[in-house]
């Protein structure tokens, strides 16, 4: 087994919610094991109920398989909880450029009385932090709906967490 070969193949696997991001990109790819004539993949949600885990599971078999890889098994890990300081910088730069603001590097809100307070986010287009957050969800509960004071566009914030 060539690791480096599957981790090639693995990034080009694209988050089914963020199509500009790999899945490795996005860190959910806890490791790549060998084990008695089987390949498992063990990957971790952004969060426990993340409808997209199924897509990403079929879509890792589907690339694996057809890249002579028969006996792949996908694994959940829940524990410990993703974080997003597993995303690849180059990952964060992704989300920037595709209009969506990537996470603080670290987390401002850390208790629950502060839970409603918003983070300071930068805005994607115009690199503002005169934003204020419009709702605690957006089209993905891993996402916040932004808006810029200054340039007065709406944006996504990928939540950290």
């Amino acid at each position: 087994m060539d690791k480096e070969e599957i981790y090639k193949l693995l990034e080009e696997i694209q988050d089914p919610e963020i199509p500009v991001l790999s899945i490795l990109d996005l860190g959910i790819v806890r490791d790549v094991v060998w084990t008695d004539e089987e390949l498992e993949i063990l990957i971790t949600p952004t969060y426990s109920a993340c409808p997209a885990m199924d897509v990403i599971r079929i879509h890792i078999q589907m690339m694996l398989s057809s890249n002579g890889y028969k006996n792949v098994k996908v694994t959940q890990v829940l524990s410990p909880a993703w974080t997003t300081d597993w995303m690849s910088e180059e990952g964060k730069k992704k989300l920037k450029e595709y209009g969506i603001a990537p996470p603080n590097p670290k987390q401002q809100v850390c208790n629950q009385e502060l839970f409603m307070a918003a983070e300071a986010v930068q805005c994607p287009h115009c690199d503002s932090y005169h934003t204020h957050r419009i709702s605690e969800f957006g089209s993905t509960p891993c996402k916040a709906l932004y808006a810029c004071d200054q340039c007065k566009e709406p944006f996504e914030y990928f939540k950290c967490h």
